[in-house]
């Protein structure tokens, strides 16, 4: 599979800002979107495995400053563990890093790379087929190839960029996030009856001839944009379609965002679900495969601190219900009357009696108290949900509690976020979209 002479590269250098809270371990420090928690790992340890087990051997990650720098290299070290090798980009050349596309060229031109390069953000979840995007340049000699994920009209209104392509895959304009009336005009052909239905829109990923990209921008325009700010998307990728580059497209299987809670919780309930294979097969044997879950042999062993019963014995018996896309880590502690569907439970998170989640993720060492109802939600690291059965916490609607918060009993919250190590009372009525970020946020709603 693959080719071993292709390197990765991976953007790892933006900041969290629209994942808050996920992206924060208190309130004025934020961690790397690279340490997104995902199904028990970080995410980047996700991407390097994928690509590794396409082919590719060797890894540069461009990171930025002394906080990114070192939490991902704390992760990922040089690569031993994996199998690969891993470098950095220098902290020195941090400041050109403006753009995901000025950050490629100038690290192309610092490691001296001339080879095949996959460039992918560290921020998203992909299914594709390393071999599919090479064949595809090599038989159209593209500077560049683009991966591409089609998307209907309606997905792609006022969201997503769409290219347009010659019958060859080749890119030869752009339309930047069209309306819809926009997108049936442009491309008539969606309106036919017999028509495609989809249209091709940039996934973030790129597999580049390192030589001929490096020489094409060497440009006094797009050596000027690199010292101020180029994007892979809205600036690079045009600019050499407009002087004349070969730039390619061709499709992948799936594309994950995880960029903010509703893409985060979306992308860990189809990869849950089955929709992404390379994950799938890095997850393991599932537990059951009708409803398929996965539960670590240390929580099926683990007995509840009430009924002195063990996981195994409480699903046996149907006293606890796991539906399907439920991962359940380590020593994971779950009372009588649990229901679970649709969710990822972190490392020693304690589920106590009766408490229903679905569609959800519980971070590491998080206490759930008894019949506590979360939907569509994250709950950080070490949180404290302190419900019980005459007042419950109920969390829905993508509400999003950050590490080590505590929520009082009777806490009702939809579409809220909570920073972490707030603690919340009793509050309820907090509108939509509210963001908890100081105790003097939380008192405006007692």
């Amino acid at each position: 599979m693959g080719d071993d002479s292709t390197v990765g590269i991976i953007l790892a250098g933006g900041r969290g800002e629209r994942a808050k809270p996920i992206t924060l371990q208190s309130a004025d420090y934020i961690r790397s979107k690279a340490l997104i928690p995902f199904a028990g790992r970080p995410l980047i340890e996700w991407i390097v495995e994928a690509c590794r087990d396409q082919g590719i051997r060797r890894f540069y990650v461009v990171a930025q400053g002394v906080e990114n720098r070192s939490q991902i290299k704390l992760v990922l070290g040089h690569g031993e563990r994996y199998g690969v090798e891993i470098d950095y980009s220098r902290a020195r050349f941090d400041p050109y890093n403006v753009g995901s596309g000025a950050a490629t060229l100038h690290n192309l031109e610092q490691w001296n790379l001339t080879g095949t390069a996959l460039v992918l953000p560290v921020d998203s979840l992909f299914e594709f087929s390393l071999d599919k995007l090479l064949a595809a340049q090599r038989d159209s000699d593209a500077v560049v190839t683009v991966a591409a994920v089609s998307r209907t009209p309606e997905e792609i209104a006022g969201k997503y960029g769409v290219m347009r392509t010659t019958a060859e895959r080749l890119v030869c304009g752009f339309l930047e996030k069209p309306r819809l009336p926009v997108i049936e005009r442009e491309f008539p052909e969606i309106t036919q009856p017999q028509g495609p239905r989809t249209l091709a829109t940039n996934a973030g990923m790129y597999l580049i001839d390192c030589a001929r990209l490096r020489l094409a921008a060497r440009t006094p325009e797009l050596i000027r944009l690199a010292q101020q700010r180029l994007d892979w998307g809205n600036d690079l990728l045009p600019r050499l379609v407009g002087l004349g580059h070969r730039v390619a497209v061709e499709p992948i299987a799936r594309l994950g965002d995880l960029g903010n809670i509703r893409d985060y919780l979306g992308t860990i309930g189809d990869a849950l679900g089955g929709l992404y294979p390379q994950l799938d097969r890095a997850l393991g044997t599932p537990a059951s495969t009708e409803p398929r879950y996965w539960i670590h042999e240390s929580s099926l062993r683990s007995k509840d601190h009430i009924t002195g019963t063990t996981l195994a014995q409480k699903i046996a018996e149907g006293s606890v219900v796991i539906g399907p896309g439920v991962r359940i880590g380590r020593h994971v502690e779950i009372g009588a009357g649990v229901r679970l569907r649709g969710t990822d439970v972190g490392d020693g998170v304690d589920l106590h009696e009766g408490a229903q989640v679905e569609g959800s993720v519980l971070g590491d060492s998080a206490v759930i108290g008894a019949y506590a109802h979360i939907s569509d939600s994250y709950v950080g690291p070490m949180v404290q949900v302190r419900s019980d059965a005459r007042t419950p916490v109920r969390l829905e609607a993508l509400s999003a509690v950050g590490d080590g918060a505590q929520l009082w009993s009777g806490t009702r919250l939809s579409g809220v976020s909570v920073y972490p190590r707030l603690r919340v009372p009793a509050v309820s009525g907090v509108p939509s979209g509210t963001q908890l970020t100081s105790s003097d946020d939380i008192l405006r709603w007692v």
